[in-house]
């Protein structure tokens, strides 16, 4: 392993560590603060939902662009899924600050089918952030060999997230107000 590229991953090891504790506050604080006399946002859930499905096939995209030797165009897919992330999380945080939390409505085994999709969702949306970021910081100090082996563990985390969020969309859909 290079000197510098270890040196230069080290740079952003507070970084990772702050926006992976961070983001998790941040979004469970303003989860719980509703902005008063504001129109709620309920035409954004479907379109979160669909940046969460776009992800999901950005990154399958970007797999097959790195099993191609297609590294460019690997690295602009990487780049894309990232930013639809964080669209995903703005949506979803200015949506439930302007609106009341959906309660799921269906009985019996799918209520168990639903809760267990959605909360492996929400625990491992939260778990894949430090792998997403030392995955990237990995690629840009060209840390290549580890940037592979973390990602054989970051990408079928953030592709569960991605398409388990597609998932309890489609099966909380029918409860909307």
């Amino acid at each position: 392993m290079n000197k510098e590229a270890l040196q230069e991953e080290k740079k952003y090891n507070k970084w990772i560590v702050i926006l992976s504790v961070v983001i998790p506050l941040v979004v469970a604080a303003l989860f719980g603060i509703k902005i008063p006399n504001v129109e709620p946002l309920t035409f954004l859930p479907p379109i979160y939902a669909t940046i969460n499905g776009l992800t999901a096939v950005i990154l399958l995209m970007a797999l097959w662009a790195v099993k191609n030797k297609k590294i460019a165009l690997h690295e602009r897919l990487m780049k894309t899924a990232i930013l639809f992330s964080v669209a995903f999380l703005v949506m979803y945080v200015a949506y439930h600050m302007t609106s009341d939390s959906t309660k799921f409505g269906g009985e019996g085994s799918i209520k168990y089918v639903y809760y267990f999709v959605l909360i492996t969702h929400i625990v491992l949306s939260v778990v894949v952030i430090p792998f997403v970021l030392i995955t990237y910081v990995r690629a840009i100090t060209k840390s290549f060999e580890r940037h592979k082996k973390i990602a054989r563990i970051t990408f079928p985390l953030w592709l569960y997230v991605a398409i388990s969020g597609v998932i309890v969309y489609i099966m909380i859909s029918p409860y909307y107000s």
